[in-house]
């Protein structure tokens, strides 16, 4: 199975300077957790992603206002991608291998064209290989 099969195809994505405000924006009206961060709105090149998490940890937490904040603030940068044409066991290898909850996917010239999450493998194979990928993406990095 290819990963264009389970993918969640053309996510929301925002630029890096879009406003922390209009990407939480983003993620509630897209009802998800991850925004991909691309160079511009023409070219869907992944150099990002944006989490909850990430405005969490990176603003609210470390007392920033997040009001006055930008993607590219907060984005975890150099995303790991991978083709839309591989298969889901590398999926799986790249996830456990970067311990990735999520992975984009891009097309053949390096545009965001997806986005694959634990919950699409979940749902779209062996309760086995979640369990597996699930245990090596949670290991803290020191137990690896």
């Amino acid at each position: 199975m290819k990963i264009k099969e389970i993918m969640t195809q053309n996510p929301i994505c925002c630029v890096g300077e879009t406003n922390l405000e209009e990407v939480a924006r983003m993620m509630v009206e897209n009802d998800c957790g991850a925004i991909p961060v691309v160079e511009d709105q023409e070219n869907w090149k992944p150099v990002g992603i944006i989490t909850d998490r990430d405005i969490t940890t990176r603003a609210v937490a470390e007392g920033r206002n997040p009001l006055e904040m930008t993607a590219q603030e907060v984005m975890s940068g150099t995303p790991v991608t991978i083709s839309q044409e591989a298969s889901v066991e590398e999926c799986i290898r790249e996830m456990e291998t970067h311990q990735l909850r999520r992975i984009l996917v891009v097309d053949e010239d390096g545009s965001c064209a997806g986005i694959v999450a634990l919950a699409d493998i979940a749902l779209h194979t062996g309760d086995r290989e979640v369990v597996e990928v699930v245990e090596e993406v949670s290991r803290p990095a020191g137990d690896r």
